[in-house]
């Protein structure tokens, strides 16, 4: 393993990306795009990432934003604790360092929503920590180099390949964490399509010598999600729009939603609760969160009356001030294509 340091360094002096977190290594930065990263790919985050950053610039800014702003702010990267994490830690941050992000992986690990992976990643790239920073691409890559068929989702698997990595780690250790993951990213992609050819440590690869790519890593989901079914409904009175929050825990916790029932509601029953002076079926939608899958349909519905237990705001400050989440925004956008419809 060893022989895969110095040709990785070499091709990752050459081959890396351009990334606006990359320009400066601040801890700051470095910190947030780990979170956005997380379930999301870095062309998708680079946009969000810019967002943040202008209205949220440093720490002491993002301590002090509204939970309402910070998570319109990362609407549309979903997993929404992850944001609520972000504050809980800068307000740490705050307390506890006087405002300046620690430098060293057991300070860091105890900030709020940090695990093993961005904690590694921090304190290497942003301080030369010789620490391991393992993630999913990192697994891939190691478990196709050495040609494992163990389970990359089993703890141990990791921890195996934690262990061989920290043996190896150069001086250069944020250089070579980033490599790792860069080469995971751009060149031993998954789902058995990796960039052989154009990889710097093919001639080490046990994966590429046995024609394994395509069956390596080895994946294995144990994956028992509870199903709901949810009829959306979404009311308007006199040119605005029923929304409410969530409980403070739980599933989006915190967020906005449009009001909802448990189980699918026809239209007739619809109409006889509510009166609606108009009704228009909007289809039916699934989203998938890591434990429960949602299957939904949604209506549009004109009333009379605003009921009080409800927000109402104008199509332009839901779009603009409250954050929707993506379960809910496949309605959303229907809404617009209705005949006479007043949201734009």
């Amino acid at each position: 393993m060893e022989k895969i340091v110095q040709p990785l360094l070499k091709w990752f002096e050459t081959h890396q990306r351009e990334l606006p977190w990359r320009k400066d290594r601040q801890p700051y930065h470095v910190w947030v795009s780990e979170i956005m990263l997380q379930q999301t790919r870095i062309e998708a985050v680079k946009k969000y990432y810019a967002r943040f950053m202008e209205e949220l610039p440093d720490v002491e800014s993002l301590s002090l934003v509204s939970e309402d702003r910070l998570l319109k702010l990362w609407e549309g990267l979903g997993y929404y604790s992850r944001a609520k994490n972000l504050k809980k830690a800068a307000q740490m941050i705050m307390a506890e360092y006087h405002g300046v992000f620690p430098d060293s992986y057991e300070k860091i690990i105890k900030l709020s929503g940090i695990g093993e992976y961005t904690a590694g990643a921090i304190a290497s790239v942003c301080f030369n920590e010789k620490v391991t920073a393992v993630d999913g691409n990192v697994l891939r890559v190691m478990a196709r180099l050495s040609g494992s068929k163990e389970n990359v989702l089993l703890p141990q698997t990791k921890e195996k390949f934690k262990k061989e990595l920290q043996k190896i780690l150069p001086e250069q250790s944020g250089k070579f964490n980033e490599a790792l993951m860069e080469l995971g990213e751009t060149v031993c992609l998954p789902n058995g399509s990796p960039l052989c050819r154009e990889c710097p440590l093919l001639e080490y690869c046990v994966s590429y010598r046995d024609k394994l790519t395509g069956e390596i890593p080895v994946r294995i989901k144990d994956i028992r999600r509870k199903k709901e079914e949810k009829t959306i409904l979404i009311l308007s009175c006199n040119g605005r729009i029923a929304i409410e929050k969530r409980l403070q825990k739980g599933l989006l916790s915190g967020m906005y939603q449009f009001p909802n029932t448990e189980g699918f509601c026809t239209e007739e029953a619809l109409k006889a609760k509510l009166q609606p002076l108009k009704i228009s079926f909007l289809g039916k939608a699934k989203h998938i969160f890591s434990h429960i899958e949602w299957y939904m349909q949604g209506y549009f519905l004109e009333i009379a009356e605003p009921s009080e237990k409800y927000l109402w705001v104008t199509p332009q400050e839901l779009t603009e001030q409250y954050a929707l989440p993506t379960a809910f925004q496949p309605f959303w956008k229907k809404c617009h294509s209705l005949p006479d419809s007043f949201i734009k």
